[in-house]
């Protein structure tokens, strides 16, 4: 049985292309042509180079979008820049000595902040069908034919995101998943499998939620799983994924709630795939909380059998055992191989270097060949 290759979604963006996005987010004047021409020349190399190494199925790279949650604001009405308090997570909060070190060597990320304080709508869809066709003339480009394309979860929308227009969360989490049920509708329609991503879920303890206790915690996470479940109530099951995250920073994570507390919340969320860590040395280990659980049989498990926040490249033979953990699980017929998370989450930020990141999903791809050989 052959082992698909996929990964998390972002990709580096090129330079050119990082100088003029930025530019565009921060609202300075930027030749929009020149724009759409750079983004387009983007997407076609980064998916032939992902046909080039052998991932089998491939994304835009997110190679249009500022970030992979506060993009949103240059297609949905009620957000604005401006100032609010930014949750930090407590694992940095905890060593303010290492926090300091992050922030004097400018790991950190930094991006414009978008407040809701106004009716969230979807209001301008051009940008999503140009991401849709310049995806799609990508692939075919490859001779490929499935491709993925990321959205955000609403919880993480709200996470990044502040509210000080709608009464309470839960009011501006169903607005956001009203709007966000466009860009899922579009992106299936379009002939894509729609990742979720959900670091709401995972992050958004240590985050967010780090004045609650695990127990309120999971009753919010119970709350942001049916939101996104009605969000994606037109979506079939197999045509989505989602992407569970404790956060793609390298830290202590001496903070992030265990695999076995919210496994159970992550499995009733109705994507069928899930993306989940299982290289980096805090949840390396986390193949042991899946199989604890009562695994449905139709869900398909996608480990992260990559680090994205460090810049050793794992050897495949490495990558091949993470995988074996998975499939003595669930089967080889119902595992892909995929990274802990993205290599671009923020244009122009990332742990991993770019030419290192091309040798990482090599060796993911010769892991996975390596895996399925081995379960014939």
């Amino acid at each position: 049985m052959t082992i698909l290759t996929t990964h998390v979604g972002s990709l580096p963006r090129p330079a050119d292309l990082l100088d003029l996005i930025n530019a565009h987010d921060r609202g300075e004047e930027v030749d929009t042509g020149e724009l759409a021409r750079v983004v387009e020349r983007s997407v076609h190399d980064a998916v032939a180079l992902q046909a080039e190494i052998g991932i089998d199925v491939p994304s835009d790279g997110e190679m249009s979008k500022i970030g992979y949650a506060t993009y949103l604001r240059h297609r949905m009405s009620g957000f604005e820049l401006g100032d609010a308090p930014r949750a930090t997570p407590a694992d940095l909060d905890a060593y303010p000595d290492y926090k300091e070190r992050l922030h004097r060597s400018g790991a950190t990320v930094t991006y414009q902040r978008p407040i809701c304080r106004g009716p969230i709508a979807y209001t301008d869809t051009r940008p999503l069908e140009t991401d849709l066709a310049t995806l799609r003339a990508a692939v075919e480009a490859t001779g490929g034919s499935r491709a993925f394309m990321n959205a955000p979860s609403p919880g993480i929308v709200a996470l990044f995101q502040p509210n000080e227009y709608y009464g309470d969360e839960d009011a501006y989490l169903d607005a956001v998943a009203a709007a966000l049920k466009t860009e899922y509708d579009a992106i299936v329609a379009a002939g894509f499998d729609l990742q979720i991503d959900a670091p709401d879920l995972g992050m958004g303890r240590h985050n967010k939620y780090k004045e609650l206790t695990d127990e309120q915690f999971l009753a919010r996470a119970e709350v942001l799983v049916e939101v996104l479940n009605h969000a994606l109530r037109d979506v079939p099951r197999e045509r989505a994924r989602i992407h569970l995250c404790w956060g793609n920073y390298e830290g202590p994570h001496t903070y992030d709630i265990a695999v076995e507390k919210v496994a159970g919340v992550v499995l009733r969320a109705k994507p069928g795939t899930i993306l989940c860590e299982a290289a980096n040395p805090r949840h390396g280990h986390d193949w042991a909380g899946w199989a604890a659980e009562k695994i449905p049989d139709d869900t398909v498990f996608c480990p992260g059998v990559i680090d994205t926040t460090t810049n050793f490249v794992e050897h495949p033979g490495l990558v091949a055992e993470r995988i074996s953990r998975f499939t003595d699980i669930v089967g080889h017929d119902r595992v892909m191989a995929g990274t802990d998370c993205g290599f671009g989450t923020f244009a122009g930020w990332g742990g991993v270097v770019p030419e290192l990141a091309v040798e990482k999903l090599r060796s993911l791809v010769e892991g996975a060949a390596l895996a399925s050989t081995n379960g014939r």
